[in-house]
């Protein structure tokens, strides 16, 4: 009997896609309902940032960080003025290092509150979504009572912060975190441990942990494969090693190690961790001047420093060359998302279309960060 031969076809999906989380195209190879490869084409967000930074002085850069990961741009501003201030040997008031821990833990929340609300609405869970968008309006809140903006920040400078926090500021705080630890509850019982959603995600794109590490991935990515690594234990920078918390990562409890079910609960259990740091962060947060600091004119030596940070999507990267000048001579940056969508033909290989949503959202990328 002869052998049944079968085209294949070239279906393109995006870059104008519901889940394709921005413009991204992705051109996928199938046979029949089977992915046969993914190709991701990139580029259509592109906006030269890393190139426009040499024409602005070093202040005027952290407004250009904001909108690389545009869900979570106080950790990208935070990366940033770290290095700078390691660089240069700024010593920070102890109020701002707090308070940036505070932002930097709020804007975790957020940003996983975006990737858990999406991804229930791309596997086709619609409620989930409605809360995670309602608490997530609460921390913008906050954001907004202190520096008057929702989305793009512009908060964390070089030497300090553009503004205190509000005198409502705690209160709010905490009365949010104390009404959140009852949400992921409510998460959990919609979402996580929903019959039709464990179907279309536990033994998905299945993410081996040497190939995780071999391809750079990091953040909830690298750990839903079972790696214990996260660079506020591993490598700590600020003052996370005065806190304590624990490193969450995949257990193959739904089903294999590493599979679109572990990416995502890594996530909705990290968010119960950024609450305990949080409340010990305001438990001892200190007086103080926050923008004593904050140096009149920024002219770094002639060098250069990579500095890295653990962002909510993985480690984010600056690597910064000065000639000595008041602008950067050269500022290129490590993008997570960047590294993670390289994964997408290893993850969707032999699994039907569906499943290419559900892995793309498992890696919650977001273009802004990478095309920048």
């Amino acid at each position: 009997m002869a052998e049944l031969r079968t085209e294949e076809l070239v279906l393109n999906m995006g870059p104008q896609h519901p889940s394709t989380h921005g413009v991204l195209r992705l051109e996928v190879k199938l046979d029949g309902e089977v992915v046969v490869d993914v190709t991701p084409h990139i580029g259509y967000l592109h906006r030269c940032f890393e190139k426009h930074c040499e024409a602005m002085n070093y202040q005027q850069v952290i407004p250009y960080t904001d909108r690389m990961d545009y869900l979570a741009s106080m950790y990208m501003n935070y990366g940033y003025v770290e290095g700078m201030e390691k660089f240069m040997n700024i010593e920070i008031p102890e109020r701002v290092k707090y308070i940036r821990i505070i932002m930097g833990e709020l804007q975790r929340i957020a940003s996983h509150l975006v990737a858990i609300g999406t991804y229930g609405i791309d596997i086709g869970a619609w409620t989930p979504f409605l809360y995670c968008f309602r608490d997530r309006e609460r921390i913008l809140d906050l954001f907004e009572i202190t520096c008057g903006a929702r989305l793009l920040y512009n908060y964390m400078w070089i030497g300090g912060v553009s503004h205190d926090l509000h005198p409502t500021f705690v209160s709010k705080c905490r009365e949010f975190l104390n009404d959140f630890k009852k949400t992921i509850v409510e998460l959990n019982e919609l979402l996580s441990t929903n019959k039709i959603f464990i179907e279309r995600t536990a033994n998905v794109g299945i993410l081996p942990a040497d190939t995780a590490i071999n391809f750079g991935a990091t953040g909830p990515v690298l750990r839903g494969s079972g790696v214990n690594w996260d660079l506020r234990k591993n490598d700590p920078y600020s003052i996370y090693d005065r806190f304590e918390f624990d490193v969450i990562t995949g257990t193959g409890e739904k089903g294999t190690l590493g599979d679109c079910w572990d990416r995502y609960i890594v996530r909705v259990r990290e968010m119960e961790q950024c609450i305990r740091i949080i409340l010990q962060a305001l438990g001892s947060l200190p007086e103080g001047d926050v923008t004593s600091a904050i140096p009149k004119r920024i002219k770094p030596p002639v060098g250069e420093f990579y500095f890295r940070v653990e962002s909510p999507k993985g480690e984010l990267g600056y690597h910064i060359v000065s000639d000595g000048s008041l602008n950067p001579f050269r500022v290129k940056v490590r993008a997570p998302s960047f590294v993670h969508l390289q994964l997408m033909p290893i993850l969707c290989k032999g699994h039907l279309v569906a499943d290419i949503i559900a892995n793309l959202g498992s890696i919650d990328i977001v273009l802004g960060e990478i095309d920048r």
